[in-house]
């Protein structure tokens, strides 16, 4: 059985304290609040409640961290010596439309680097978690990335721009081409999930554009932890700072870069 740190430990108290309330709002979610907040990009008051419950735990934990959180942005400055990056409902889209593919991800950053992230999932309890240098767990098992070698098997994700959002049809182009070369490609609507599918094995890869750090912080640290690779499609280690994240098991990495390059390179007509 895995050992939780204090750290972990808060994280998840506060990640399944959010969760209980999160499962009762889908429940009745067709009675949700709903507000627009942009282009396919929705706010409901089940996000907004899960991240004042999150940032109330944590805070009390850990006075002295700060917060970047996806609805409230940069608050509590803190005294630098941590910043808790949390993203209440990553999959709101799912939420709102009974889907029941969500989760809450919390990151821990310390001297720029991700050194604790977890991912809950409160419709079937799964809690996806990590530590700088001590593997990836899936509750309490250990969890490995795939070793499945071979494109051609390879099984992977990715999120798809909204129409009419910019680069929608060189995505899609992208798309067309790695389905050509792949067994599958799956979009379900939560980025957090993907990157825990990637570090559990479920998915050989995951690759997206334009995400914020509050959906990849947590799972960046559990692909890498779990043995794999994360980096930009260009192979550069910033996907954490730019939200290019292309993540696999490792051994297919070059290949999928390698493909991603050459759909960058020739555009549709």
């Amino acid at each position: 059985m895995a050992l939780k740190s204090a750290i972990i430990n808060v994280m998840e108290m506060a990640a399944q304290k959010a969760g209980r309330r999160l499962n009762r709002d889908f429940g009745e979610v067709e009675h949700l609040q709903v507000s627009r907040k942009g282009p396919a990009d929705f706010v409901s008051s089940a996000d907004l409640k899960a991240e004042k419950i999150i940032k109330e735990e944590l805070f009390k934990a850990r006075p002295n961290y700060a917060f970047l959180l996806e609805e409230e942005g940069e608050v509590n400055l803190g005294d630098g010596s941590g910043r808790w990056i949390v993203d209440p409902l990553d999959g709101t889209t799912n939420f709102l439309h009974g889907i029941p593919h969500f989760c809450i991800s919390i990151g821990l950053e310390q001297k720029g680097e991700i050194t604790a992230g977890l991912i809950y999932n409160p419709v079937t309890d799964e809690t996806y978690w990590a530590e700088k240098g001590r593997g990836a767990f899936l509750n309490d098992m250990k969890i490995r990335v795939s070793a499945r070698r071979d494109m051609k098997v390879s099984l992977l994700a990715t999120g798809i721009p909204f129409h009419g959002t910019p680069g929608h049809e060189a995505f899609l182009h992208t798309l067309e081409t790695v389905m050509g070369e792949v067994s599958g490609v799956r979009r379900f609507g939560s980025a957090a999930l993907d990157l825990a599918y990637v570090a559990t094995g479920k998915y050989e890869g995951f690759w997206e554009s334009n995400l914020k750090k509050w959906d990849v912080a947590a799972g960046i640290l559990l692909v890498r932890e779990a043995g794999g690779s994360v980096t930009t499609f260009d192979g550069r280690d910033q996907a954490y700072e730019t939200g290019e994240i292309l993540a696999t098991n490792t051994v297919i990495h070059g290949p999928l870069t390698r493909l991603l390059a050459k759909t960058q390179t020739r555009k549709p007509a």
